[in-house]
């Protein structure tokens, strides 16, 4: 099993799919290595490919915000994408690309081991709860998968190109709370004794 600073070195070196001679900079997710929440969208963008760091500009701002109206920061949670590198103009990443590039994403998991995985966006839904996911249909409904709690919540960027969204994103960071409060629950009546 590698460490967060050993994977992040092979992230950043990666040149296994053909985004890694476009790309600025590979990005690693970031966040508490101990958090029961992992957030996981598509691919970094512009900010993000300058920056090498997940959700940064206004949808990291928006990300911030809705995190912070459900009593938490970017530093409780994990942050991360199916793709490590921006596609080309910003467009969605080809399913070749994922293929190559979820490893990292699984080695991810498997370090959290994370109670919750919020898919933010379509691509990252279909690609972790099932491809034919609808996530206009279906965003905001949890299920329980190998030891896991999976939903997916529209992303910050759909939300900023139609603020129509806003509140049903915010009813569905609700919803998150809720869930970490039955996780919470639980944990606390397993543990206590008889």
């Amino acid at each position: 099993m590698y460490t967060y600073e050993e994977l992040k070195k092979f992230v950043e070196h990666c040149s296994r799919c053909p985004l890694s001679q476009t790309r600025n900079k590979a990005v690693m997710g970031k966040g508490n290595l101990k958090s029961p929440v992992l957030f996981v969208a598509e691919a970094p963008g512009r900010n993000e490919d300058r920056d090498g760091v997940p959700f940064t500009g206004k949808s990291g701002v928006l990300f911030d915000r809705l995190l912070s109206e459900i009593n938490l920061s970017r530093e409780e949670v994990y942050i991360t994408n199916v793709v490590k590198c921006n596609p080309p103009g910003n467009r969605d990443p080809q399913p070749s690309e994922q293929e190559l590039c979820i490893p990292y994403l699984k080695y991810e998991t498997l370090m959290l081991r994370p109670k919750i995985i919020v898919c933010l966006g379509r691509i990252a839904a279909q690609r972790l709860i099932d491809p034919h996911y609808k996530i206009t249909r279906e965003h905001g409904t949890f299920l329980f998968r190998k030891n896991t709690w999976l939903t997916a919540f529209y992303h910050p960027s759909a939300v900023l190109r139609d603020e129509g969204k806003l509140g049903e994103m915010q009813a569905d960071f609700q919803k998150l709370k809720e869930k970490l409060g039955e996780i919470d629950a639980c944990d606390f009546t397993s543990n206590s004794p008889n």
